[in-house]
This record gives structure tokens, C-alpha cells and sequence, in this order.
């Protein structure tokens, strides 16, 4: 499994608006966000990967903050050298994957509405909520709605969560499907309407569309313990590990 997700992140990231090839790297650019966690990049798993090959990674950020997601084992050998070129561990993370035979659906929390956003103004407020969920205060900008529209074309999964009143509470998204497999990410409640059953509604509503679409498993990361709680509630099984690392 580690190789099928590593190969589905290097699809991912080729297919970023700004893609850019360097060695053994992909990085996947988005000139409309100055993100961190958008653009980054991966190695292709396999490959030889030298110290010249990071300094040329640097290199081509081009003034952005170097940073790379990838699974563990399929480039052994590059954690050492990302740190010799003096890059920092965010983090290691176990991901969780989930298929049609371990996803459980449970009811939407009453008061609630979980639905696919459609219009301008539905995506702008789902990405203010996430925003806002994430410690970024309630704002989106066109360009991120641009953004979602974009992954929406692609074949991604976008579902929003609101109130009976109209107020957006979260949401979360997913990337087309690669090789069968597709990320689900961005799995956000603001705080007042945490601890509802919400973020597990949404994430099962967003890998039961992925898997009416012919995917095969969803997979995603946990950020602590309530978060794994609530992604094994709906079916989500730990599988492997990934590494955060940036300069």
C-alpha cells in the first residue's frame, strides 16, 4: 500500500496547475497561493536521489519555503539528507486508509445539513469555515474558490456542512483518484459545532462519493487522537507512515 499511495501523491502533484520537475523530485506548484501546504514537494519512488538533487530542489522553489510530504519507505534514504541540508521534521505521520468494505456511514447530527457545494457563494463559505477551523479566522478569497472548482472539474469531492439557519460549520474535500486511490484532506468543524458527529459525517460522505466513482480506498491522516477516533469510527484502518519536512 505504501507504494500505491506514494504513486498516487506524485500523480496528485503533477497534476497541481504549476508542476514543475527537478531529479527525483516532482513539486507541485499553485501560483495562486502562497501555501506551504499546497505547494510542496515528493519524490518519485524508486529513484536514486543525490545531495545535488535536493540543493536543486531548493533551488527550485524559488523563494518559497522548501517543503516535502512523502511515505517513509519508499525513499529511505532522503530523511537524511533533507537534514543534512538543513531542513526541520514537522512531523511523522501514520495514515489510514478505508475501502467500500470498512467504510460505516453514520447519520448526519440533527440541525445539520451535510451537502456538495455548488455555487460561488457555498464554496467560499465552506473554505471560510475550514479557515476558521484551522485557527485562520472565518475568510476565503475567489482564488480559493477558483481552487476548489478546479479540484471539482479534476474529478475531486468537495462536501460542506451547515446549519438549519445557513451557517457553514466545515467541511472537507478529496483529489481525483489515482491509480484507484484519492485523498481525503481538510477535515474541518469550527470549534462551537465540534464534538457532534459532524467530522465524521463529512468524511464519510466524502469517501462513499469517491467510492460511487469506482474508487477503490480513501486514505488520509490524523492529526491526534481525536481526530484517529473519529476517522476509525467511520472505517479508516492505520496503514503506514509519511514524513513533513521543510527548510
Amino acid at each position: 500500500m505504501d507504494l500505491r499511495i506514494q504513486r498516487s501523491v506524485v500523480a496528485n502533484l503533477r497534476n497541481r496547475p504549476n508542476p514543475v520537475e527537478t531529479g527525483p523530485f516532482v513539486l507541485g506548484l499553485d501560483l495562486s497561493t502562497d501555501s506551504p501546504h499546497i505547494n510542496y514537494a515528493t519524490p518519485v519512488p524508486g529513484a536514486e536521489i543525490t545531495a545535488t538533487d535536493v540543493r536543486d530542489l531548493v533551488a527550485a522553489f524559488d523563494g518559497r519555503k522548501p517543503r516535502l510530504e512523502y511515505v517513509i519507505s519508499c525513499a529511505p534514504t532522503l530523511e537524511k539528507l533533507l537534514l543534512d541540508a538543513d531542513f526541520t521534521v514537522e512531523s511523522r505521520n501514520e495514515y489510514l486508509i478505508c475501502t467500500p468494505d470498512t467504510l460505516a456511514v453514520p447519520s448526519v447530527p440533527e440541525g445539520f445539513e451535510v451537502f456538495a457545494p455548488k455555487s460561488d457563494e457555498e464554496f467560499a463559505g465552506m473554505i471560510a469555515a475550514q479557515n476558521d477551523a484551522f485557527g485562520g479566522g472565518f475568510r476565503s478569497t475567489p482564488a480559493d474558490v477558483e481552487r476548489y472548482r478546479r479540484n471539482r472539474s479534476a474529478g475531486g469531492v468537495m462536501i460542506a456542512a451547515r446549519t438549519a439557519d445557513g451557517e457553514f460549520a466545515g467541511g472537507g474535500t478529496a483529489v481525483a483518484p489515482n491509480e484507484g486511490l484519492s485523498e481525503v484532506a481538510g477535515i474541518a468543524v469550527r470549534e462551537r459545532f465540534r464534538r457532534q458527529g459532524l467530522a465524521g459525517a463529512i468524511t464519510a460522505a466524502i469517501t462513499a462519493e469517491l467510492f460511487a466513482g469506482g474508487a477503490e480506498v480513501a486514505w488520509l491522516e490524523a492529526s491526534g487522537d481525536d481526530s484517529w477516533r473519529v476517522y476509525e469510527r467511520v472505517g479508516f484502518r492505520p496503514s503506514g507512515q509519511r514524513l513533513y519536512i521543510s527548510k
